[in-house]
């Protein structure tokens, strides 16, 4: 991976506040050194911001594994993204020939992710990966499975787009009815999930199907998920938003879907020894 190319992971250090002024998580003795972080990012269209993202996501002091999916995009993006791979700031580069969806590249991205826990990052700007070591907090700490980052616990965001946020939310409860979870944001891009996990769960979704679908899994699989506070800076539409209302009428069948029907998840145990620890055990 590129990040270990250049030195060794140094000993865990306080981690600078990004937008949301929180430092990093003060536990000095968890293994920062050893766990390896996949950051997925499914890629469409997105030539204005993409490489200020990944350049981003290189600055954060984990060991990172970097998957980047472009799902067909038509402007310059994959000459752009082939540039960066030569340059070895992307670890492994994927180029879907035709546009599938998020769904489907983010799970092109999760088949080829080796490190031990998944992240998600949209290559947009609107979340910040300076964040990736507060959401990996409670995965080291052994109290989750699974951390979502909410834009609806108090941390600083963007104001607008108001019936965005009523949709996500009416979304959210929908989901909730169904998993019996007391998630604020199922929509949201930050998921991060412990591979051993991932890998178990029979995700089958295109679109942005794969965000309900993804949270059922989890809550079929027992899995233990954590919500935490992120920023967020939301784009609108003349930005280069995507995601409609089209999507957001389709979601309600994706709820229904991945709830009632299979493929549904197994039940699912940590292991005795977590991965990054397999080596000191």
């Amino acid at each position: 991976m590129s990040g270990e190319k250049e030195s060794p992971i140094p000993a865990p250090r306080p981690w600078r506040p990004g937008p949301s002024g929180r430092p990093s998580p003060p536990e000095p003795e968890l293994p920062w050194d050893r766990v390896v972080l996949s950051v997925v990012v499914p890629v469409y269209n997105e030539e204005a911001t993409v490489e200020e993202l990944l350049r981003r996501v290189r600055e954060v002091p984990l060991r990172i594994e970097l998957v980047v999916v472009d799902d067909g995009s038509t402007d310059g993006t994959p000459e752009l993204l082939s540039r960066l791979e030569e340059e070895e700031l992307v670890d492994r580069l994927i180029l879907h020939p035709v546009n599938r969806g998020k769904g489907a590249a983010l799970r092109t991205g999760f088949a080829s992710a080796t490190g031990d826990v998944v992240v998600v990052q949209d290559a947009d700007l609107e979340y910040d990966p300076y964040e990736f070591p507060v959401l990996l907090e409670p995965i080291l700490l052994g109290w989750a499975d699974a951390v979502y980052g909410s834009r609806f616990l108090g941390g600083p965001h963007r104001v607008h787009l108001f019936w965005h946020m009523v949709g996500n939310r009416v979304l959210t409860f929908l989901s909730n009815v169904f998993t019996d979870l007391n998630l604020t944001d199922m929509e949201t891009c930050y998921k991060m999930v412990r591979r051993d996990l991932l890998d178990t769960l029979p995700l089958t979704r295109d679109r942005f199907g794969i965000e309900p679908e993804l949270t059922a899994r989890l809550a079929q699989a027992g899995a233990r998920i954590y919500e935490l506070p992120i920023t967020y800076r939301g784009r609108s539409y003349s930005e280069g938003k995507k995601i409609g209302w089209k999507d957001g009428v389709a979601a309600l069948w994706h709820i229904l879907r991945a709830n009632l029907f299979p493929p549904k998840a197994g039940r699912w145990s940590p292991p005795e020894v977590d991965p990054w620890d397999e080596t000191v055990s």
